[in-house]
């Protein structure tokens, strides 16, 4: 059984064997596919295997991991938290000097985020690291529903199609692409900015807005952005 520290306990399983499934990933987009026109460009006429897949991520018995590993130690995990009544997909970071993992988005019915601007989605995915999943477009759409980014550059929408291509049977890749970027998740875009070489947003439901009550520590938000932007652990990484 797997564990990661300080995470509620469930009944955690590798979840790599999805990544396998062409169908898995528009399920995993569900949330940023949301209008009738987005289903029909993503799922077309795969829809019911797409629910029965969707079942069967969500099943009680058992809680999918999917581990991104960065370059400079920290992991993030995404998990299927299949609790009765309370079903959503975490995104945690963790580093082996931490007592716990911490959120940096919680994509359910009680969202929390966003998690990351667009250089660092890209930044995470791009980078290189032992362990977990290692494919670049795998990274890139497993990570994707942490965005909230109100500044897209216009390139953003290359790197997406080569995912959706190389990974799903999407035939209109590029049309989902576009429809991924204009929802982004379940919250409002937001802008973020660098402040003393942290990057900061200015979300209202975000773990990474110092202005929230709720924020991570100056500390966790420093080391996350540089994590996140593949540069090197801080020397003053903060334990517990």
């Amino acid at each position: 059984m797997l564990r990661i520290p300080g995470y509620q306990d469930g009944p955690l399983v590798q979840g790599t064997a999805y990544l396998d499934d062409p169908l898995f990933w528009p399920v995993h987009l569900g949330s940023c596919l949301r209008d009738e026109d987005a289903q029909r460009v993503a799922f077309g006429a795969d829809w019911d295997a797409a629910m029965e897949l969707c079942h069967v991520l969500s099943a009680q018995r058992e809680w999918p991991v999917f581990s991104v590993p960065l370059s400079s130690g920290h992991t993030i995990h995404v998990v299927y938290r299949n609790l009765e009544g309370d079903h959503g997909v975490d995104y945690l970071i963790h580093h082996p000097a931490w007592s716990a993992a911490e959120t940096l988005a919680t994509d359910d019915g009680h969202f929390m985020g966003p998690g990351m601007a667009w250089p660092e989605l890209l930044s995470a995915a791009r980078q290189s690291a032992p362990g977990g999943v290692d494919d670049p477009d795998a990274r890139l759409l497993l990570l994707f529903p942490t965005l909230g980014d109100a500044l897209i550059p216009d390139d953003a929408a290359v790197p997406l199609t080569a995912a959706l291509a190389a990974l799903t049977l999407i035939e209109e890749t590029a049309a989902a692409a576009s429809l991924l970027l204009e929802n982004q998740g379940q919250w409002s875009p937001a802008h973020w900015r660098p402040a003393d070489g942290i990057r900061i947003n200015d979300g209202a439901y975000s773990y990474r807005n110092p202005g929230n009550a709720f924020a991570l520590p100056a500390g966790r938000l420093s080391e996350i952005s540089r994590a996140l932007n593949g540069q090197e652990a801080c020397a003053q990484r903060t334990s517990g």
